[in-house]
């Protein structure tokens, strides 16, 4: 009998309480504060004060924790995996403290599981798009086809790689533009990486008369990439080479290939080419280039040396006549209704 009295005092107890809150929350629609619409305030506030100040903490704690990785994984591993785990790992801990600190302050986050759930499959559908450039910059992240600062050219763009995020790729051109391009957009096009290996070979294409000794060019041609041999790369399948690639309509075509760097890359390619142009020419050896020659018939060039005397000659100048009016010196009078018909 007694437990039964605890328990009945127990709910009325919660009863009296809920119903001064409701009675507390109804009274401030017309303006009236009572003491329980006070307290009721003033712990609403506390708690959301409360909430507020550690969302604080716990953005700049995330930035601090984010900071940290990025700078740890660059100095160690990569740059570009340093800059996506540092934006991870905000992210990551800035949602985790906030779920938390919607717990703390009553708030349940599990009675919004359900629509969390819809609201999510919604988000999905209006933003596959989105979400295709987040699977493509992860499968850029993962089989890094790329880095940053490579120089690559991918979906019609050619830039050095400035950044590689979750949904966009950052490249900046040979012109200092900044370009954002979509992941998706770069992950389904094909990928030219032109600093992926250490050297690369320059090739220089150019045509002579064929006139010119094969003999002589070659000479010149091989003193040209022997003057640069500061640059050349030596090793297995390096070094340079001379190569007579095919015998064109007007010229003979030659091709001189030297390895080098990545970096020295384009310096040494104008500088190759520069070299053939000079010594060719110190060579007496010309290089072709289209031009148009016109001949002209004997009867056409005899005919165009005939003096003309008068314009007669050429095209007689009709005379004007008369039929049907009078004609007075040079001038036509012109013909009158009813002249000729006796009226």
């Amino acid at each position: 009998m007694a437990q039964t009295e605890v328990d009945t005092g127990s709910g009325s107890a919660a009863g009296t309480a809920s119903e001064t809150l409701a009675d507390s929350f109804s009274a401030l629609i017309p303006g009236e504060i009572t003491a329980a619409s006070a307290d009721w305030i003033v712990g609403f506030l506390v708690r959301a004060a409360t909430a507020l100040l550690m969302l604080i903490v716990a953005y700049f704690a995330a930035r601090l924790a984010s900071r940290w990785v990025a700078t740890a994984m660059c100095s160690r591993l990569d740059q570009t995996l340093g800059k996506f785990a540092g934006k991870f790992t905000f992210y990551t801990i800035f949602m985790v403290t906030g779920l938390a600190i919607l717990q703390t302050v009553g708030i349940s986050v599990t009675s919004f599981a359900a629509v969390l759930a819809a609201a999510g499959f919604a988000i999905g559908l209006a933003f596959q798009g989105t979400l295709s450039n987040v699977a493509s910059g992860v499968l850029l992240l993962v089989f890094r086809p790329f880095k940053v600062g490579d120089l690559v050219s991918a979906a019609g763009i050619t830039g050095r790689v400035n950044e590689i995020d979750l949904f966009t790729t950052t490249l900046d051109t040979a012109d200092n533009r900044r370009l954002i391009v979509p992941n998706s957009s770069i992950a389904g096009t094909p990928i030219e990486n032109f600093t992926f290996h250490p050297h690369r070979r320059v090739d220089v294409n150019i045509g002579v008369t064929y006139s010119a000794s094969l003999e002589e060019t070659r000479t010149i041609l091989t003193a040209c990439a022997e003057s640069m041999s500061d640059v050349i790369v030596a090793g297995e399948d390096r070094g340079y080479q001379v190569v007579l690639s095919n015998l064109g309509d007007s010229s003979v075509n030659w091709t001189v290939r030297l390895w080098t760097t990545t970096d020295n890359f384009f310096a040494v390619r104008e500088a190759l080419t520069a070299e053939i142009k000079q010594r060719l020419d110190a060579g007496g050896i010309d290089i072709p280039f289209p031009q148009m020659q016109m001949h002209l018939s004997e009867a056409a060039s005899a005919g165009s040396r005939t003096p003309i005397h008068s314009a007669e000659q050429i095209l007689p100048i009709p005379k004007m006549s008369s039929t049907s009016g009078e004609n007075r010196g040079n001038r036509i009078r012109p013909r009158v209704r009813g002249e000729h018909s006796g009226t």
